[in-house]
């Protein structure tokens, strides 16, 4: 499958926000139960890192990280989102997203990505997984929803070129 890995603009954002709906909808993806406006959900992401894959007008998915904490010492540390749209599930697409963001993320001086994936979701824990992401432990219980306890995977990333010094 031919795609583009490109920056996510405010017109893609129709679609962006498609594809987080159909993850939400999964209930393994997200906490989250409804998709935010852009306004807000820009407003808590880096723009540095935000990008889709393109074919030709289509988005097939998208990744961004979020800051941590508001605290200037951790300013290298993220927490990354990646969706991929239903129809392109194992076509390569998620694998290239997270590769490229972790490029971008170093090049903007991140040096530690972190996610929180949901037990359940292994296609998400072995994407993680192939690009360098160890677990970490195990959130239990951290949530809610549909008024059952849902443990979180707390898988991060170490920048072998950021942050070492």
């Amino acid at each position: 499958m031919e795609f583009q890995i490109e920056k996510m603009k405010h017109e893609d954002w129709e679609q962006v926000s498609k594809i987080y709906d159909e993850g939400i909808k999964t209930g393994n993806a997200t906490f989250e139960t409804d998709v935010p406006s852009w306004e807000s959900w820009i407003s808590k992401h880096l723009l540095c890192c935000n990008i889709v894959a393109r074919r030709g007008n289509k988005i097939l998915g998208w990744a961004a990280v979020s800051p941590t904490s508001s605290r200037n010492i951790y300013s290298g540390v993220t927490e990354v989102s990646i969706y991929v749209g239903k129809e392109c599930k194992r076509t390569g697409v998620g694998l290239a997203l997270l590769k490229e963001l972790i490029e971008l993320s170093e090049n903007n001086g991140i040096w530690t990505l972190q996610a929180g994936i949901f037990p359940e979701n292994k296609a998400s824990i072995n994407l993680h997984k192939k690009c360098g992401f160890k677990i970490v432990g195990i959130r239990e219980k951290i949530g809610k929803m549909d008024d059952i306890w849902r443990d979180v995977v707390l898988m991060e990333r170490r920048s072998n070129k950021v942050g070492i010094t």
